[in-house]
């Protein structure tokens, strides 16, 4: 079966309106959410289903003095909320958790619909949200003693920092949006969200859901484009940014918070290679690695994006993916039988398209897809790309889309080398049937994160963030819980 795209109704699916040729008055809207009400927007933007290229819904684009309002609300209630127990903390998260569940299909059917994604897959998303939050909830920071002699007692202990700015990517909207959320919250800080003007409406609904949930002023939600990315990070009222996006936007953010030196948490891109040694089984290890590069189209930060393969393998393991890829159903995500689906929006739709003609320019062989697929949204056929060395986009750069470049290796000490000589530093893999070796091999992967024989997956328990320019600082585990606020040493005398 070749690769086929599956087009329906999306948006009639959802149980939306199909809104194509309808007045701007008949799209789907949300409200923001200011110091825990609904608040309507007075100018609004597009939202895009990328399946169909058509708006199905209209998103308000927030004012600076809708900003003011959000940060005057985080503000006033951080007291109160910084003063709550761990515990009493704890429960209102996990009141949140538990709505995300009861809403769990609406969501999911916004999601499809904002981001593209197969609807199994956004349903994932939501119930992950809900687990990821109720996980990291189990944790805490606990007072440490640093000394306790004839000196005196030092007593290390955090306390929340005040307002947390989250700004959240379109890849994964809900699911990259709610554990900032709880980072933020159950350290004891207040929060202004800010989604992804590609896919708003999911997070603007969770702030709906969210209003009874906690006091006025704790959870605020913003959507808007770049201006009010900038206005969030160089406010002076804010006093930490968690990020999660492209590198360049994230340079952005880090040098207009440095003005008031906030707190940042940075978790960018990645160029994530796997290391394949030759003594795997093919048949067995091919459908793992086609899902940890092809999920979510490829657009997931810690996806697979280069492979390495030992040159006695290479041939059929370059085959075994090849075609898995060409019997991939891509189309809209509300089609059941669909496993990929489109690229998220118009943009990045190009880039990918762009690095396949600047590899097929320089002798790129496609194994499998290469071109984009007939219909009126975003879709590429799943490509495998071979004859690709270091100095091409495509192996240099992220794609984030649905390609993935094979190339061999001789040496395993060199396929190290060059699977780290790039800027980026997120994730990396190592696999072989040998899990000693693959250690010590994982082990001098330049990345936060490696695996052997795994690639993608988080746990809300266990650090993670990039090395080099795939970000700075963590989230998850108490590490990540750390980042949300400020340790003080406080010194105690004997008498």
């Amino acid at each position: 079966m070749s690769v086929e795209i599956m087009n329906t109704a999306a948006t009639a699916e959802a149980g939306l309106a199909d809104n194509r040729g309808q007045s701007h008055d008949t799209l789907l809207t949300f409200p923001h959410t200011i110091n825990g009400k609904p608040v309507a927007g007075s100018a609004f933007f597009e939202v895009i289903n990328p399946s169909t290229a058509q708006a199905f819904a209209r998103c308000p684009d927030a004012t600076q003095e809708n900003l003011q309002q959000a940060v005057e609300a985080a503000r006033g209630a951080c007291y109160s909320w910084a003063t709550l127990s761990w515990e009493e903390r704890r429960r209102h998260l996990l009141g949140l958790a538990a709505a995300i569940r009861d809403h769990r299909e609406e969501l999911a059917r916004l999601i499809t619909s904002e981001n593209g994604k197969p609807i199994a897959r956004a349903r994932d998303e939501v119930e992950r949200s809900a687990s990821q939050m109720e996980r990291l909830v189990t944790l805490q920071v606990e007072d440490v003693v640093l000394r306790d002699d004839a000196q005196g007692r030092i007593t290390m202990r955090h306390r929340p920092l005040g307002v947390v700015g989250a700004i959240t990517p379109w890849n994964m909207p809900l699911v990259l949006c709610v554990p900032k959320i709880a980072h933020a919250l159950y350290t004891g800080n207040t929060v202004i969200v800010k989604p992804s003007p590609y896919t708003p409406m999911s997070a603007l609904r969770l702030g709906e859901i969210a209003c009874d949930l906690f006091p006025a002023g704790v959870l605020n939600m913003l959507a808007g484009g770049n201006d009010l990315g900038r206005w969030l990070t160089e406010h002076s009222g804010i006093d930490k940014i968690s990020f999660t996006g492209s590198v360049a936007t994230g340079k952005r953010v880090m040098a207009s918070a440095s003005a008031t030196l906030k707190r940042v948490t940075l978790e960018l891109g990645g160029n994530d290679a796997a290391i394949v040694l030759d003594d795997v089984d093919v048949d067995a290890v091919a459908p793992k690695l086609y899902a940890a590069a092809f999920g979510n189209s490829g657009q997931i930060c810690m996806a697979i994006k280069r492979l390495f393969v030992q040159r006695s393998i290479y041939p059929s393991l370059c085959e075994a993916m090849a075609r898995i890829a060409k019997n991939t159903i891509v189309g809209d995500g509300f089609d059941p039988t669909v496993q990929l689906g489109p690229v998220q929006n118009a943009a990045q739709y190009r880039i990918v398209l762009d690095m396949l003609d600047d590899a097929r320019k320089q002798g790129a062989q496609f194994l499998a897809g290469g071109h984009a697929l007939n219909g009126p949204g975003y879709f590429i056929a799943p490509t495998i790309v071979t004859n690709v060395a270091e100095g091409m986009r495509l192996v240099d750069e992220e794609p984030f889309g649905p390609v993935l470049p094979i190339l061999p290796f001789d040496n395993v000490d060199d396929a190290i080398v060059r699977a780290n000589n790039t800027r980026y530093g997120l994730t990396g893999s190592v696999w072989t049937k040998d899990l000693k070796r693959g250690e010590a091999l994982a082990n001098r992967l330049e990345a936060g994160t490696t695996w052997v024989n795994q690639h993608v997956g988080l746990d809300a328990c266990i650090p993670f963030g990039g090395a080099k320019e795939s970000g700075i600082g963590c989230e998850y585990g108490v590490d990540g819980l750390k980042a949300y606020m400020q340790a003080t040493a406080i010194n105690v005398p004997v008498h």
